[in-house]
């Protein structure tokens, strides 16, 4: 069956929001003065859901503390984001509506919170093309558990194998694979090259305009 419905990642795949979300990680740490971690120890966690975040980097924290640190981390981030402005990859919004155009379906699910992903695509103009947004706070499970792809196939009337799942870390893959849908890795994101053949991407893509190439085939 042909692919007819693309679910995106946004941190990473549409979003260049890593300078964004490593300096407000940074400045929650601060604040709350725990032990220093590395931008890259920081980068390394996006794409996970905000408390599991902190609880990678602070494993012997206690459940109420990493929710301090989420919840710092979200008013430093609503404050930084108007200074520290995230930007779309180049070739997103050209992408997105030639895809669009074409007659496919385009749907995010991400670890970020609905609010988040509602304001950031229409900040970054990109929200016309998007039919549907599931964010962490919209699901029990997240990613690599395929509860972000199960809900987005039942609210858009699709099944797995119409399906293509975008994403630059292997939490995006592997939620694609476990839901049975065609999977896709981004190597300008957050995640590298192997660890998105590692996870068993079908395809492995360098620029976002090649999605149309894989597609047209």
């Amino acid at each position: 069956m042909e692919i007819e419905l693309i679910i995106f990642d946004f941190d990473g795949t549409l979003g260049d929001t890593q300078r964004t979300i490593v300096t407000t990680m940074q400045m929650t740490i601060t604040e709350l003065k725990l032990p220093k971690r590395s931008n890259e120890s920081c980068s390394a966690t996006i794409g996970l859901p905000l408390t599991s975040c902190f609880k990678t980097l602070f494993p012997d924290l206690s459940a109420d503390n990493i929710q301090r640190c989420a919840d710092t981390y979200r008013r430093i981030f609503y404050e930084n984001v108007h200074t520290i402005k995230p930007k779309v990859f180049p070739g997103v919004v050209d992408t997105l509506a030639e895809l669009k155009r074409i007659g496919f379906t385009l749907t995010i699910a991400s670890s970020r919170s609905h609010k988040s992903l509602v304001e950031l695509t229409h900040d970054l103009l990109i929200s016309d093309y998007i039919t549907y947004i599931i964010g962490a706070d919209d699901v029990k499970k997240a990613k690599p558990n395929p509860e972000p792809v199960m809900n987005t196939l039942s609210a858009t009337g699709f099944v797995a194998s119409q399906a293509l799942v975008v994403g630059d870390m292997s939490v995006d893959i592997l939620m694609g694979a476990n839901a049975g849908a065609k999977t896709c890795g981004v190597t300008y994101g957050n995640g590298t090259q192997k660890e998105l053949e590692d996870a068993g991407a079908d395809y492995i893509i360098h620029s976002i305009d090649e999605l149309i190439g894989i597609l047209e085939k």
